[in-house]
């Protein structure tokens, strides 16, 4: 009897391992396809000749690639919070996948696909466009997900996610390093995330097989399962001391009365049957938000703060060592050591959750992180024609945007690691798809913001 009850181990940390790629596989194609920019400038802003005159068009694309990724993120985000439970977690995971992977095949093959630029700019917008509507489906429901296993999963989890843009920066700086040309350097780009969805798909697919896996996944089920039992079996019960004149009541009087009679009693006195009951629905989203309101906002501020001035501000800081490190500069100094202490900040919420979720000091050393914004805005941003340059060095800089990128991931991971906590286990998928639109709002108000404090500077 008792090995029913013992919760199973994660044998060779195989479940940690799957979240912890599945976290890769969320933001990994995306990652990749930002940082073939060099590649659709180089398609994009060629010279066409009409008419016998040199035209060069100019397409913004690194703008409305901005706008039509957040805006569906955000939109979608929305919709899987309230429709998730009309549509199986496994269709909306794996479908997302086959989807993201079918988008990205299809961008590969473009790369050898001779097209008009009009045509291409489309194409490509289209496709970014369906790319950010499935992976924000895609993340809402693996966040839910994960929020049914212990918290240190969620932490695996978002720890995933931060490597993807470490891999990306490190992509970008060997890009940089190479002399191959764009288009070559394009391929490869976009063959790489294909592979890295596909091995993500292969692992949600074995999930499901793993015990450890089972016991948690399948836990709200057996807990209304179970409730459903406790019901039936209070229900017979309050019949049953009814009928035996319950409450010191005489057995003459329980046999003098007819028996409709004593079926209405029994049925407009169910309080210990309706008690019993409620536990076993799903509470509504309004009633989940309620209980996470505090998380949502944390995870929606730390992004709103880290969006607003990353990279729109930071990726414009100059060194102050010009030569041949000006190149590599902003690729190291920016990039690569924000990925990498965001990456180091979630992770260190396996291991430390400081302060707890109950703490008021959490949600305010989460707003005195605003504090980066000026911090960053007075380093050495170029154009600039309003503030001063306080922090011209690049150690200062590059000290700053640690501080800044460890702080957001770890207040990020924590946010989406608590929520699902604060809810009965039944909710932790509502409450994971909620907490992915909070972070989805945060991203999109901090893009907003951003344009407004570049030309602060």
């Amino acid at each position: 009897m008792k090995g029913r009850t013992d919760t199973p181990q994660d044998r060779g940390c195989l479940v940690g391992i799957i979240f912890f790629i599945l976290g890769l596989g969320t933001l990994l194609p995306w990652n990749f396809f930002m940082t073939a920019s060099l590649y659709f400038q180089s398609r994009l802003n060629s010279t066409e000749f009409s008419n016998g005159s040199s035209v060069q068009k100019e397409y913004y694309f690194n703008n409305w690639m901005t706008f039509l990724s957040q805006l569906p993120l955000l939109v979608f985000t929305l919709l899987n919070s309230f429709l998730y439970h009309r549509i199986s977690e496994a269709i909306r995971v794996a479908g997302s996948l086959v989807f993201i992977l079918l988008l990205f095949i299809f961008t590969a093959v473009l790369v050898k696909v001779d097209m008009e630029q009009d045509l291409f700019f489309s194409v490509t917008m289209a496709t970014i466009w369906f790319i950010n509507s499935f992976g924000a489906v895609l993340q809402g429901s693996l966040f839910g997900l994960v929020g049914l296993l212990p918290q240190n999963y969620s932490a695996v989890f978002m720890s995933g996610q931060g490597l993807a843009g470490t891999f990306a920066a490190i992509a970008m700086l060997l890009s940089l390093a190479s002399d191959v040309d764009s288009e070559t350097a394009g391929l490869g780009y976009f063959i790489t995330p294909c592979v890295g969805t596909l091995v993500t798909l292969l692992s949600y697919l074995l999930l499901p097989r793993l015990e450890f896996a089972q016991h948690y996944l399948n836990r709200s089920s057996k807990y209304e399962e179970g409730t459903t039992d406790k019901l039936l079996n209070d229900g017979t019960r309050v019949e049953n001391r009814k009928l035996n004149g319950h409450a010191n009541g005489s057995v003459a009087n329980v046999e003098v009365e007819p028996s409709g009679e004593a079926e209405a009693k029994v049925e407009i006195d169910p309080s210990s049957t309706k008690q019993a009951s409620d536990p076993a629905e799903k509470a509504s989203v309004l009633e989940v938000f309620k209980k996470i309101w505090v998380m949502a906002f944390c995870v929606t501020f730390v992004f709103t703060v880290t969006l607003s001035v990353f990279p729109a501000v930071t990726a414009d800081v100059k060194t102050s060592f010009p030569g041949k490190w000006e190149r590599y500069f902003i690729s190291v100094c920016c990039f690569l050591v924000f990925n990498i202490h965001d990456w180091l900040g979630r992770t260190v919420t396996t291991w430390v959750q400081w302060p707890s979720k109950e703490s008021r000091l959490f949600p305010l050393l989460v707003v005195l992180r605003a504090v980066f914004v000026p911090l960053l805005m007075f380093c050495n941003v170029q154009q600039r024609s309003n503030l001063p340059v306080l922090f011209s060095h690049d150690a200062l800089f590059t000290t700053i945007m640690a501080f800044f990128s460890v702080s957001s991931g770890y207040f990020v991971c924590l946010s989406m690691s608590y929520a699902p906590q604060l809810v009965a286990p039944k909710d932790a998928e509502t409450a994971g798809a909620l907490m992915t639109f909070f972070l989805a709002l945060g991203l999109s108000i901090g893009g907003a913001l951003s344009f407004a404090l570049r030309r602060l500077v």
